[in-house]
């Protein structure tokens, strides 16, 4: 495999002490990174990337709130919700979930969203991190706030995505944790991690924190016996 004298260079920079470092003077490409000027240039989808992060915000903000606050006429018709767990479930399902909820009527939720990006081999959909730290002002699923900051709830980075028609509707949107060592919602995000927050967790194996599962855990156990004997052999 040939190595590009950009990968050349980002080795060597990453090779050499902290003290030393300077950024690369030439951004790096590395082998197999989309193209995504060219991609957009060949997309066919008539909404630009820089007009669908604009919608997508929008659709984000506390007057549409995805479809809670303009009756869902944000949401396409053939709309899904999908996240790990959950779903996929159709757009007035979705709408009669969220309204139950009332998230917003607990909790003074700090959304911390970041890295809005569209996706280059799909151009329909944008990408974006959210980091929620909410504070409970009110009683939810029967748990009354606390008078000090301990039902502050740090929820872990979420990855969430929000797929468009060609007429701007919202034809999916979804969300899922990508690191569940953080926060202190047992590694649970979505409606799930509240209720776990606030001490309330549903009594199902899906709204508890992640547990390896009893076969999982003995073919980790089986795995080391297989290594230890192997090195006794040698």
């Amino acid at each position: 495999m040939k190595t590009t004298t950009a990968t050349a260079a980002l080795f060597a920079v990453v090779t050499s002490t902290a003290s030393s470092f300077s950024a690369p003077a030439a951004p790096v490409i590395l082998p197999g990174e989309v193209d995504t000027t060219a991609a957009f240039a060949a997309s066919t989808f008539p909404i630009s990337p820089s007009d669908l992060i604009n919608r997508a915000k929008q659709v984000l903000s506390p007057e549409i709130g995805i479809g809670t606050k303009d009756s869902g006429a944000c949401l396409a018709t053939d709309f899904e919700f999908v996240a790990a767990v959950v779903g996929p479930i159709g757009r007035e399902e979705y709408l009669d979930a969220l309204g139950g909820f009332k998230l917003e009527e607990s909790f003074d939720i700090e959304q911390n969203t970041f890295g809005f990006t569209v996706d280059p081999l799909q151009p329909n959909r944008v990408w974006w991190y959210g980091r929620q730290i909410s504070t409970q002002i009110a009683p939810f699923m029967g748990a009354e706030p606390s008078a000090d900051s301990s039902t502050e709830l740090t929820l872990p980075p979420q990855s969430f995505h929000m797929d468009f028609n060609e007429e701007g509707l919202v034809k999916e949107f979804g969300f899922y944790t990508v690191d569940r060592r953080q926060g202190n919602t047992g590694g649970l995000g979505g409606v799930f991690g509240y209720f776990y927050g606030v001490g309330k967790p549903l009594p199902i194996r899906e709204c508890q924190p992640y547990k390896p599962s009893f076969k999982f855990r003995m073919l980790g156990l089986i795995g080391k016996i297989g290594k230890k004997l192997s090195s006794k052999k040698e």
